[in-house]
């Protein structure tokens, strides 16, 4: 939790900011930093497992914050929800962070869109998913125990593409194995969090925006592009025809950090379409 004064609402009340655990350090350090005097409520990251569950859990919390006399706010974009959280929103009285996902927040979408148009086979990784890789995704996927799957839940991908927030020591190495375990390029697009702290004051002062119709239909769009690691989740494996040849293997988990990825594209004017 975050002692520091917000920007105040209409109403003056005191703010409590329910946030994906996968933001929270972000939104702890941008609170600390602007003296911001909210409370931060993160629910855990692997709600993404399962996105159908984030609108209940949020509102069972938004309800016991409410009934404290706190003034809620979400920062959560669509998050995988199709729609489910501006519902929510529309119920309680509630705002939310634009966009239809974390990538839009810290990139804009534009940026996002560029980069899956340009190579529809985009991996995204954050910081957060750097950093907590095996456990967010090799376990959950059971990919630690049966590494022979990594084909038929991840051939289909071209290159990664790691939105990168912050100089933090040793998460470029992190990335790089990230990377390597793919046997893909990375590319890094510093896209700090500027941007998220900016969506973040627009909140708290009450002009978060809800979804529009035509991001509904971006959502779907999205995943057209780019099968998120977290929507695969809530489907069977099916094998792409990318790794049907027997000559090609899938890597060796677990991938240790460091190791070096087989490309690596540091500057932006190396992939103009990502820009």
């Amino acid at each position: 939790m975050s002692d520091a004064r917000a920007p105040s609402g209409a109403d003056g009340a005191p703010t409590a900011i329910i946030a994906c655990g996968a933001l929270g350090g972000h939104l702890r350090e941008i609170a600390s930093r602007r003296g911001w005097d909210v409370q931060i409520h993160c629910l855990p990251s692997m709600l993404h497992n399962s996105p159908r569950e984030i609108a209940p859990r949020a509102e069972r919390l938004a309800d016991e914050l409410q009934q404290n006399g706190l003034r809620v706010v979400l920062a959560y974009a669509d998050c995988g929800t199709y729609g489910e959280l501006d519902r929510l929103c529309e119920r309680r009285g509630l705002a939310r962070l634009p966009g239809l996902h974390c990538y839009d927040v810290l990139a804009g979408p534009d940026r996002i869109r560029a980069a899956l148009e340009a190579e529809p086979g985009t991996y995204l990784l954050t910081d957060f998913l750097v950093r907590s890789f095996r456990y967010s995704v090799l376990v959950s996927l059971g990919l630690d125990r049966h590494p022979e799957l990594w084909p038929d839940y991840f051939g289909h991908y071209r290159r990664i593409v790691w939105l990168a927030q912050s100089p933090e020591p040793g998460l470029a190495g992190e990335a790089e194995a990230v990377a390597a375990m793919f046997g893909l390029p990375l590319t890094v697009m510093d896209v700090g969090t500027a941007r998220l702290e900016r969506e973040l004051e627009s909140l708290l002062k009450g002009a978060g925006a809800a979804v529009k119709a035509k991001d509904l239909r971006r959502a779907k769009d999205f995943a057209r592009y780019s099968p998120k690691v977290f929507e695969i989740m809530e489907r069977a494996p099916v094998r792409g025809p990318h790794w049907t040849q027997q000559s090609q293997q899938p890597p060796e988990l677990p991938c240790e950090p460091g190791q070096a990825s087989p490309a690596r594209r540091r500057s932006e004017a190396d992939s103009p379409a990502v820009a």
